[in-house]
């Protein structure tokens, strides 16, 4: 990754932010770039990056802060990752390393291959590979829904 960070980085809480980060290096394949632990066990801060995008991972939870695993496996986002290519080797991989594959590779009317799976914590994660691109229009053809874009509505 460069120097400067993708404008938008996601930060997960975990409850055991040290295995989320080698569990995320195992089955996604992100690589860590930094780690800052609090000399308890902890992870105050740290980057890992897949592609040219970065996540943070810290923990344990504290004050309004959760992971999912604490509560109940429900969560309020998703983390998506728009891969360039092998997307169903990844599945297979994520698969390997323990994810629960909640919708296996498909393609999708709007030209995308997706699947998607649930962490170690129960975090949730999509992954899609565009495999046909698509105008609005024809998405909107192939899904029978209304698309607006910059330009308009397509139905």
């Amino acid at each position: 990754m460069s120097e400067r960070k993708p404008t938008i980085g996601p930060l997960l809480w975990y409850l055991d932010p040290t295995a989320a980060i080698a569990w995320l290096e195992k089955a996604f394949g992100f690589q860590t770039q930094m780690v800052v632990e609090d000399g308890q066990g902890g992870v105050i801060h740290s980057e890992l990056t897949l592609g040219d995008g970065y996540i943070m991972v810290v923990g344990p939870p504290d004050g309004r802060s959760t992971s999912p695993a604490a509560f109940g496996g429900r969560s309020t986002q998703s983390v998506h990752v728009q891969l360039t290519e092998g997307l169903d080797a990844l599945c297979e991989r994520a698969r390997a390393a323990g994810a629960p594959i909640e919708r296996e590779p498909a393609d999708q009317p709007y030209g995308d291959r997706v699947f998607t799976c649930r962490d170690l914590e129960d975090h949730p994660w999509s992954f899609g590979q565009t495999v046909q691109v698509l105008s609005a229009e024809e998405m909107s053809k192939a899904t029978g829904l209304a698309i607006k874009t910059q330009g308009g509505v397509s139905s």
